[in-house]
């Protein structure tokens, strides 16, 4: 840990919040878990310790989660949840406004040698840091949903006063995860691979939307040419469809471009609740046990 990061917070405790949570825990770290709402805390405690256990197991380590699982506290307070924690990673939904609320509050409350970066698979952190007087202590540090223990890699990009010392603390936290960090040496939405993965997604629900493919003939050529166990709409579903028609409208308030704004049927699927696995249905129907599976080994191609 040379870094000089011992104990870390996350902000929001869903999704990737319980991910980094786990992958940190895994990692030899203690970790403070916050969230406003008490019913996510809870449903948290459960996928955590699936995420560890799935975590432990991709690492071979021999002994039980109980142990790594006492390095966690849950909190309702932000105040309890940023004490003496020298990285804040905020995991909250793509809303910019949002992100600038909290970062406004943990840059209150938390100590000044604290670290605060955002997790967000878009957003500069250069529109988030006007919230803050810290602004040499800030940096964006990207996980990726479904790649937290899989795919180790993690997108790291500075803000516009990120210090030297900062940068260099977060990077050596990430490689002490044992994780990839990928540099983004200028600003741009999506960062390095999610910059990529918005023009499949993007090119994908065209195609699908458009009634020119069926989304899972779409899905079964990604695979069978990738090799991988999940198609585009595959991930699509596992990320949450209201996240990914967040991620996506970002694009397009960015870029103004007509081709990146999501389509009226995917919204139209938001509007029905069909968010994805958990809804248990999105283009998929996740009543399947075998679909919980995060690996997606049994994703039909048929």
């Amino acid at each position: 840990m040379e870094s000089g990061i011992k104990k870390v917070t996350l902000v929001g405790a869903g999704t990737m919040g319980v991910k980094i949570s786990a992958h940190a825990l895994i990692s030899g770290y203690t970790v403070n878990l916050y969230d406003n709402n008490p019913a996510a805390l809870e449903k948290a405690k459960t996928s955590l310790k699936m995420e560890v256990e799935a975590g432990m197991q991709s690492r071979l380590m021999t002994s039980g989660p109980a142990e790594i699982l006492k390095n966690i506290s849950f909190h309702t307070a932000l105040q309890t949840a940023v004490t003496d924690t020298d990285l804040i990673i905020e995991a909250v939904p793509e809303d910019p406004e949002l992100k600038k609320q909290v970062f406004s509050q943990l840059d209150k409350i938390a100590q000044a040698h604290t670290i605060i970066a955002t997790n967000s698979s878009s957003i500069p952190i250069t529109r988030i840091e006007e919230a803050v007087k810290r602004k040499d202590k800030v940096a964006n540090i990207h996980f990726y949903t479904a790649m937290v223990i899989n795919s180790p890699f993690v997108d790291l990009m500075r803000g516009t006063q990120t210090s030297d010392h900062t940068f260099a603390r977060c990077k050596e936290w990430i490689e002490s995860l044992g994780c990839i960090a990928l540099i983004v040496k200028k600003e741009c939405m999506g960062f390095v691979f999610n910059r990529i993965w918005h023009a499949v997604k993007r090119e994908a629900l065209a195609s699908w939307a458009g009634g020119y493919a069926d989304f899972k003939d779409i899905d079964r050529a990604w695979k069978l040419w990738s090799g991988m166990t999940a198609g585009p709409f595959g991930m699509m579903d596992y990320v949450g469809l209201d996240v990914v028609y967040g991620i996506e409208m970002a694009y397009y308030l960015d870029s103004k471009n007509p081709t990146d704004r999501p389509p009226d049927a995917l919204k139209a699927m938001i509007d029905r609740g069909e968010l994805g696995l958990k809804t248990g249905k999105g283009f998929y129907d996740w009543s399947d046990p075998e679909f919980l599976k995060p690996e997606f080994t049994n994703l039909p191609l048929k």
